[in-house]
C-alpha cells in the first residue's frame, strides 16, 4: 500500500498545495532572470536607437513578464492569507489556473524577447522564424506533451477513485 493511499483528504490537499508552491519556485526563478534582463536593456545606448516597433515588442515582453510574475506568485500569497481558514481546496483550484496562465505569459515573454533579439541581429524574417520555433517549442513541451501523456498513459499511477475489490472476500 502506498503512503498516498493512506492520506486523508486534508493531508492530500496540503501535500498538493506544497507541491504547487514548490513548482512555483522553479518557474519564478525563470521569470526573475528574464525580468531583470528586460529591465536593464532600456538603459543601454543601443535601446535608445531601437525602432518604435522594437521598443513596442520589448514593452510587450516586459508586461508579459510582469503579468507572469503576478500570476506565478499569487498562489503563495493566497496560501499565506487563506491556509488557516482551511481553504486549501480553493487555493489549489485557483492556483492551478493562475500557474497555467502564468506559464503561458512566461512562454510568451520569452518568445517575444528571443524574437526581438533575432530581429535586431538578423532582421524581420529571422524574427518570425525564431519566434515561431520558440513559441511552438514551449507549446509542445509545456502543453501538448503533458496532454498526450495524460491521454495515452498505459501505466496510470493515479489512485483509483474506487477501492480495489478483494477477490477472497468477494466470493
Amino acid at each position: 500500500m502506498n503512503v498516498r493511499d493512506e492520506e486523508t483528504p486534508n493531508q492530500r490537499l496540503a501535500r498538493n498545495v506544497n507541491e504547487l508552491l514548490g513548482e512555483l519556485r522553479v518557474a519564478q526563478a525563470g521569470v526573475q532572470i528574464l525580468f531583470g534582463f528586460l529591465l536593464t536593456v532600456v538603459f543601454t545606448s543601443e535601446f535608445r536607437e531601437a525602432s518604435g516597433f522594437e521598443k513596442a515588442v520589448h514593452l510587450v515582453a516586459v508586461l508579459l513578464a510582469v503579468v507572469s510574475t503576478a500570476l506565478l506568485s499569487s498562489p503563495a500569497a493566497w496560501h499565506r492569507i487563506l491556509f488557516r481558514a482551511g481553504r486549501r481546496d480553493d487555493i489549489l483550484r485557483a492556483g492551478n489556473r493562475a500557474v497555467l496562465a502564468g506559464l503561458v505569459c512566461l512562454a510568451a515573454a520569452i518568445t517575444a524577447t528571443v524574437s526581438l533579439i533575432a530581429k535586431v541581429v538578423y532582421g524581420p524574417i529571422a524574427m518570425a522564424v525564431v519566434g515561431g520555433l520558440v513559441g511552438v517549442t514551449f507549446a509542445v513541451l509545456w502543453f501538448v506533451v503533458p496532454n498526450f501523456l495524460s491521454n495515452h498513459s498505459g501505466n496510470d499511477t493515479r489512485p483509483s477513485p474506487v477501492p480495489p475489490s478483494d477477490s477472497a472476500t468477494a466470493e
